[in-house]
């Protein structure tokens, strides 16, 4: 199922997906943005792209040049199985409207405010911790997931003086800074922290590209495309195929050993690669995951496929990828919101039931988040515009499951009538930092002294 086209999206935020795409040609520049947007982080990485000319395995490694050259089957095939903490990052793109997510449906000014936009009582289940907000009625998996303690709320979340621009917020919060100058993201100093030189997939988006959050200084990380991690040989399949691998492995083996260093080199990639073929295939188009997930659709595949990953022990410490549907709604809003938010709230609670079947969901913490909120007024179009104070969720079976902030309410806007903020991001960070890898924050969060750290982990 492909996504709908995106037709409500303003101007500035298409120049940031532009610069983004960047990424995909690392150093070899970036499409003109405007004066005084921040690079991407990872802008530049080397990157390298594993796997063969005569397969078809769509994985990236950015940091190539960190990559110990002999260890790259080995170290994933050493790191598997070692049951460590992970956590899984996704992106709602554009700024989510937070007032839709959880709505003050009883409240005189949200119903003037939203004339067209508002959800009226009755349509979606109170929220258990501040029965003034009820969850827009395709959000009723994380209702659910949330009475059943699995889901903590940051129902006004943001970050002090907040900009509205969509490429320096999204970056703030990738970097883990209000700095528009940092080029890793807080989940790839994470891993400079806790990696390896010789796994790659510690760090692994799923989109395609380098998610920038993931971007490192010392350690390799990788992107795919999909769950589909097969390799293959146009025209050839069956026993043949099995052969035709086998003899590349024999092969390789055997030049290793050779006494010509180009052999040597060509010899190790022939038999990593059948090596990785063998540790991938049970992530090709067949997976048969425990429980159902939405239809088709790259968003619940890539879920899906993340959970046979990690059901299988290989060492994925974190992994990010973009919720489906766009979120700069500034016209028509309701209908792309619906859409991709119900696709987004279907596959996060079959990913948590995946985790749960498989024995996994004490190992897994799921963050969905997004660079800003919307306002609290709709506009001409049926849309709403930038604003402030957005929501934020934690989910998985450890996530201690009670609100964090507060819902700030709309008889108190900011200087620019947007939602107040309750809870820094930055915060948030430290205390997964420290309550779930078991890290100091202030070695990857600048100036981590100065937050508070809320309960996050049961």
């Amino acid at each position: 199922m492909s996504r709908p086209s995106r037709k409500t999206c303003c101007n500035e935020h298409t120049r940031a997906e532009l610069a983004r795409r960047g990424l995909a040609e690392a150093g070899k520049g970036l499409p003109a943005i405007e004066t005084g947007m921040p690079l991407p982080a990872g802008t530049g990485l080397s990157r390298r792209s594993f796997m063969a000319r005569a397969g078809a395995l769509a994985a990236t490694v950015y940091g190539a040049r960190l990559l110990d050259p002999g260890a790259y089957g080995e170290g994933i095939a050493r790191a598997a199985g070692a049951n460590s903490r992970v956590l899984v990052s996704i992106f709602f793109d554009g700024g989510i409207d937070a007032l839709s997510v959880l709505a003050p449906v009883n409240d005189p000014k949200y119903q003037s405010l939203r004339s067209s936009l508002r959800i009226d009582p009755g349509q979606g289940s109170p929220w258990t911790e501040d029965p003034r907000l009820h969850w827009h009625p395709v959000a009723e998996p994380l209702n659910e997931l949330h009475q059943e303690g699995k889901v903590t709320v940051f129902p006004a979340i943001g970050y002090s003086s907040p900009d509205q621009s969509h490429f320096t917020s999204r970056h703030y919060w990738e970097v883990g800074a209000l700095d528009p100058g940092t080029r890793t993201g807080w989940l790839g100093r994470l891993l400079d922290g806790v990696g390896s030189n010789d796994n790659p997939i510690q760090g692994l988006a799923l989109d395609g590209s380098l998610a920038p959050s993931l971007a490192t200084a010392k350690v390799p990380v990788a992107a795919m495309w999909g769950p589909s991690y097969d390799l293959w040989t146009p025209g050839v399949w069956g026993d043949v195929e099995a052969l035709m691998f086998d003899s590349y492995r024999r092969l390789g083996a055997k030049h290793e050993r050779s006494g010509d260093a180009g052999l040597r080199v060509a010899g190790r990639v022939a038999r990593q690669t059948s090596q990785l073929r063998k540790q991938m295939a049970p992530f090709s188009d067949q997976i048969s995951p425990p429980v159902p997930y939405p239809d088709d659709g790259h968003f619940p595949e890539s879920l899906a496929g993340l959970a046979a990953m990690l059901g299988a022990g290989l060492p994925i410490r974190c992994a990010a990828l973009s919720a489906p549907g766009g979120y700069d709604t500034h016209d028509n809003q309701e209908g792309e919101f619906r859409r991709g938010l119900k696709e987004t709230c279907d596959s996060v609670l079959a990913f948590q039931r995946d985790l749960e079947a498989r024995g996994l969901d004490d190992r897994v913490v799921t963050l969905l988040w997004s660079e800003f909120g919307r306002r609290p007024e709709e506009n001409g179009s049926a849309g709403t515009d930038h604003g402030a104070g957005g929501c934020a969720f934690l989910v998985g079976s450890k996530a201690r499951g009670k609100m964090v902030g507060e819902w700030t309410g709309l008889g108190k806007l900011d200087a620019d009538d947007n939602l107040r903020n309750s809870s820094d991001f930055r915060a948030v960070y430290c205390s997964l930092l420290e309550q779930w890898f078991g890290r100091d924050a202030a070695a990857v969060i600048p100036g981590a002294a100065g937050f508070g750290r809320p309960a996050l982990i049961a």
